[in-house]
C-alpha cells in the first residue's frame, strides 16, 4: 500500500475513493468512539483499538465481533535518553529488561487484549484476570488472527503525513 500511496497517482486514487463514502463516514477522534457508535448503532462498522472492542464485546456483551483481516501491526517502543550516568542506565535497563520479559508481557494479557510483542510470550497467554475467559482469541498476535497483516511503517509515515495531512483536511473540509 505504502509504494502505491507515495505516488500521485496512488493518492488521487486513495481520495477519489473516499470521496464515493465520504457521506456515509463518521470520523472518530477519541478511542472510545468506535465501539460507542458501534454499541449505539450509529455505524455498522468502524476502525479502532483491537483493546477497546474487547471491552464492547466480552464485559458488554455488545452483538459485534472484530474482523482481524488485513490488521494493521503496530508497535511501540522504549527510548532511553542520552547522557544518563551509568547508574540511572543501569536502572533503566533492569526494567526494560523486566517489562518486557517473555512472562510480563503474557501476563500483561490477562488484563487488555492488545498481544504481546514477543513470540515467546505468545504460549503463555492465560485467561483474563476477571472474566476467565481465554485471551488468545483475542489477542492480534494469536496466529490464527495474524495471517493477513500489515506492519504499519513509521519511516514513510515520517516522510508523508504532514503532506497527507493537510491534503486530507483540505479534502475533509470541502
Amino acid at each position: 500500500v505504502y509504494d502505491v500511496l507515495e505516488t500521485e497517482e496512488g493518492q488521487d486514487q486513495a481520495f477519489a475513493k473516499l470521496e464515493t463514502i465520504k457521506d456515509d463516514v463518521i470520523w472518530w477522534s477519541a478511542g472510545a468512539d468506535t465501539p460507542q457508535l458501534l454499541a449505539d448503532g450509529e455505524v455498522v462498522m468502524g476502525s479502532t483499538y483491537n483493546g477497546r472492542l474487547f471491552s464492547v464485546i466480552e464485559e458488554q456483551d455488545q452483538p459485534v465481533a472484530m474482523l482481524w483481516d488485513a490488521q494493521v501491526f503496530d508497535l511501540d517502543g522504549w527510548i532511553i535518553p542520552a547522557g544518563l550516568s551509568e547508574e540511572r542506565l543501569a536502572r533503566v535497563k533492569d526494567f526494560l529488561r523486566f517489562a518486557t520479559d517473555t512472562q510480563r508481557l503474557a501476563d500483561q494479557a490477562k488484563y487488555i487484549s492488545y498481544g504481546p510483542a514477543r513470540q515467546s510470550s505468545a504460549p503463555l497467554v492465560g485467561d483474563h484476570a476477571d472474566l476467565g475467559i481465554a485471551m488468545a482469541p483475542h489477542m492480534p498476535t494469536d496466529p490464527a488472527n495474524a495471517k493477513n497483516t500489515f506492519l504499519y511503517n513509521y519511516e514513510w509515515w515520517a516522510d508523508y503525513r504532514d503532506d497527507l495531512d493537510a491534503k486530507f483536511q483540505a479534502w475533509l473540509a470541502q
